[in-house]
């Protein structure tokens, strides 16, 4: 079980390594990281497979080749025209700003916030496909951007800077997604519960040529009477052939 919890908490770090270098990592760097589980090379190939489907390239740029649906793409249309008309900046200018965030200065942590807009849109085509809506990731990935360019204190210099800050917007993209994926898992378990429930009471109704009490039914399938009740409440009482 301790290797296992290793290996998790390792490859959430590569992950994130690989997120703060711009969603890009070599496979010398996978490698060192597992070394203290001595992988093999068909084990690291299914790491280098994980981090590939988690859109960070390894050894290789990483692909965003995701086809959005025409009201996405017409929303990104509209979003980026927008911003064409925040003013931009040079690459000293960037610097500064991030230097200067670091320090706790609150106006450049608002300018700085407005330059790396841009780069939300294009962290969010990365996660694009996986169940939330590239308006959502992007909304989460602008609230990130306003959090975490006051968060930039412990950086060592700008470019660190710059990858935490990329970092803590891919994160906050990746729980909305897991949130999204935990709560359609939730949504299905009722769903089949709500199914079954039903298929039950659909055949004692049809042996009993009218609807079923819910004790009825708890006795010719040994489900228990709450948690029929609970199914049915859930369901928005639409089972056609239950009653309470």
């Amino acid at each position: 079980m301790e290797r296992e919890i290793l290996f998790a908490k390792t490859l959430e770090q590569v992950k994130k390594q690989g997120r703060a270098e711009g969603n890009r990592i070599s496979k010398e760097q996978v490698r060192e990281a597992f070394v203290p589980l001595a992988l093999d090379e068909a084990q690291l190939s299914l790491v280098y497979d994980y981090l590939e489907k988690h859109h960070i390239g390894v050894d290789q740029e990483a692909s965003v080749e995701i086809e959005l649906t025409k009201e996405e793409t017409d929303y990104l249309e509209e979003y980026l025209a927008s911003l064409r008309e925040l003013p931009e900046i040079t690459g000293g200018e960037r610097e500064a700003l991030f230097l200067s965030s670091m320090a706790g200065d609150v106006s450049a942590r608002k300018r700085l916030g407005e330059a790396f807009l841009p780069k939300v849109p294009e962290m969010a085509r990365i996660y694009a496909g996986q169940g939330v809506y590239l308006e959502d990731l992007i909304g989460q990935g602008n609230m990130a951007l306003s959090e975490g360019a006051c968060m930039l204190g412990a950086a060592e210099n700008a470019q660190d800077a710059e990858g935490m800050l990329a970092w803590f917007i891919m994160d906050s993209m990746e729980k909305l997604i897991a949130e999204g994926t935990k709560s359609r898992s939730a949504d299905k378990k009722l769903e089949d519960k709500v199914n079954h429930i039903a298929e039950q009471a659909k055949e004692l109704a049809e042996d009993l040529r009218r609807k079923v009490t819910v004790k009825e039914l708890s006795e010719e399938t040994g489900i228990p009477e709450e948690e029929i009740r609970d199914v049915y409440r859930l369901s928005g009482y639409v089972i056609e052939d239950l009653k309470d």
